[in-house]
């Protein structure tokens, strides 16, 4: 799959542009994983074409997955890149990380019109580091948030842990919960120790168009559910112009990817496969691919109506 390539250095962003063979007016933003061209984006274009639209799959340029002062602007240019390709419409969608990045994003640029984000909070995180420090695969920043705007770090929620704790908890937590990753406890410490206030909290009340939420009470990383309801209560109380729909379901774990886009890049072994990553993937694999089949029939509904 070729697609043309912009870096931050020259274009202010890094993604890659990947042009629907078939002609349409929708650009979507992608980003999915730690990188533009790996196999994962790849199975999320391929997805998209397949529902009409056209994708500038975007991520962060360090080699690590690294999240710190990520400047909202960036989006901003990858916006005018998509005008510039013949795009009319703009949307995001964001998995785990990227899902709140593409929240705030989505918070700050009126022109998307279409924020779908899986797994997310609703409180922008401290920074990371994965720059293997100390033996550590991941560590807090220093007084870093993920996401900056005008040169200035968004205010966040800092984490319960700092280096070297920080990585040794995560690795606990994993241990104990039979899973790839987990940080569920040190996410609800870390709530416990500093609640979320309101600089903190991501305004999904300035999104505009359709804002699709979507996630699972079994999720391992965070309590996702409870950071949804809490938007949505958010849209309640307070005045909004966009249309929201919540997607929460019992059992699906972090990865909360449609089916359909699963199986673009893994056709038969998609679900035993995903076993691996996280033990409610093993325990309840029926259950789990219900939810992501529904995920699937919801959102290319939703992609279809935009």
């Amino acid at each position: 799959m070729k697609g043309e390539y912009f870096y931050t250095d020259k274009d202010g962003f890094y993604g890659v542009y990947y042009k629907n063979p078939k002609p349409s007016d929708r650009g979507v933003i992608l980003m999915l994983g730690d990188k533009a061209d790996d196999l994962m984006v790849k199975m999320g274009v391929k997805w998209l074409h397949r529902n009409g639209c056209n994708v500038l799959a975007c991520a962060t340029e360090s080699k690590d997955y690294s999240w710190h002062d990520q400047p909202i602007e960036s989006f901003e240019k990858a916006i005018a890149v998509l005008r510039r390709k013949g795009n009319s419409k703009f949307g995001i969608i964001g998995a785990s990380t990227t899902a709140m990045a593409a929240l705030a994003a989505a918070s700050y640029i009126p022109d998307i019109t279409l924020t779908i984000a899986l797994s997310p909070s609703d409180f922008v995180m401290e920074g990371f580091y994965r720059d293997e420090k100390d033996g550590a695969r991941e560590r807090p920043g220093n007084g870093e948030s993920t996401l900056s705007y005008k040169g200035r770090p968004l205010p966040y929620l800092p984490y319960a842990y700092r280096h070297p704790e920080y990585w040794q908890k995560l690795k606990e937590e994993a241990e104990r919960r039979g899973d790839m990753a987990a940080a569920r406890d040190m996410f609800d410490l870390s709530e416990q120790l500093c609640p979320v206030t309101e600089n903190m909290k991501i305004k999904v009340e300035r999104i505009r168009g359709k804002l699709v939420l979507v996630g699972a009470q079994d999720d391992s990383l965070w309590d996702t559910c409870r950071y949804i309801d809490r938007m949505m209560e958010r849209l309640r109380v307070t005045p909004h112009e966009c249309r929201a729909a919540k997607l929460t379901y019992e059992y699906g774990s972090h990865f909360v990817f449609p089916q359909s886009m699963l199986e673009t890049v893994l056709p038969f072994g998609s679900s035993l496969l995903l076993r691996f990553a996280f033990r409610t993937l093993k325990e309840h694999p029926k259950e789990c691919r219900q939810t992501r089949e529904d995920i699937d029939k919801q959102l290319r509904r939703i992609i279809k109506g935009w």
